[in-house]
């Protein structure tokens, strides 16, 4: 019992740790490029280093740090235009098989509603609905953009009923930040997404598969174009 125990509180530090690190990451406290020191890290969230290591370890398999032997850990520099090309047509191949199979699943049109309706009022909340609100908006205000944004996208993929869909799909949501941190503006495309959000969910209303496969393709297609219009990083 006492094993049980303490593999438990371990799991949940790790996990805290975790979470810790990765909002670091989100709001660029640890920025592209910087070398990671697993004992100051440690000593600034007030951890031993193992569960710092086992965190970004974890955090290697999304892609948002790199390991190089004898040289450590390194936050991921920006995606490449090449890169996010990639990660569109990644997320299509997942995402639109998501769409699939998800649009005929117990109350999603009322789910995908409530989540729209929550990226809206952080948009209203924030002023993210036009340049100067974006240039004002802090770390932390666009980073609870992002999260309501792809809240979006994960409601599908959560109803799709496939769990290795949702698994590969869990990795790109970090991606999909970085691709954010790509952009030179950022959130002036915030009315943009709510608008291609909202035409998706009129196709979910439909309830035919081809036209909400359709309505995601289209949004995943603005995004890129978006993208790459945008990239701050040559290939």
């Amino acid at each position: 019992m006492v094993t049980r125990t303490t593999h438990l509180t371990r799991k949940v530090l790790r996990d805290d740790v975790h979470d810790a690190l990765l909002e670091m990451l989100m709001t660029q406290q640890l920025a592209p490029g910087q070398s990671l020191s697993i004992d100051s890290l440690a000593r600034q969230l007030g951890v031993s280093p193992t569960p710092v290591r086992e965190a970004l370890v974890e955090l290697e398999h999304t892609g948002l740090v790199t390991r190089a032997a004898l040289k450590g850990y390194t936050v991921t520099s920006p995606l490449s235009a090449r890169q996010m090309a990639e990660l569109i047509d990644a997320r299509q191949v997942i995402e639109l098989a998501a769409v699939e199979r998800a649009v005929r699943a117990a109350g999603i049109v009322e789910t995908l509603k409530g989540v729209h309706a929550d990226h809206e009022a952080v948009i209203r909340r924030y002023g993210l609905d036009g340049p100067a609100g974006v240039r004002e908006a802090s770390q932390d205000q666009i980073l609870e953009y992002f999260r309501a944004d792809w809240a979006f996208h994960e409601a599908i993929i959560r109803s799709c009923g496939n769990r290795f869909i949702q698994q590969m799909a869990s990795i790109l949501g970090a991606n999909v930040h970085r691709m954010r941190q790509t952009m030179d503006v950022g959130l002036t495309d915030a009315m943009d997404a709510l608008h291609e959000h909202a035409e998706i969910v009129a196709a979910f209303e439909s309830g035919d598969p081809a036209t909400a496969v359709e309505a995601m393709r289209r949004h995943l297609d603005l995004v890129s174009g978006r993208a790459q219009a945008e990239a701050a990083t040559p290939e």
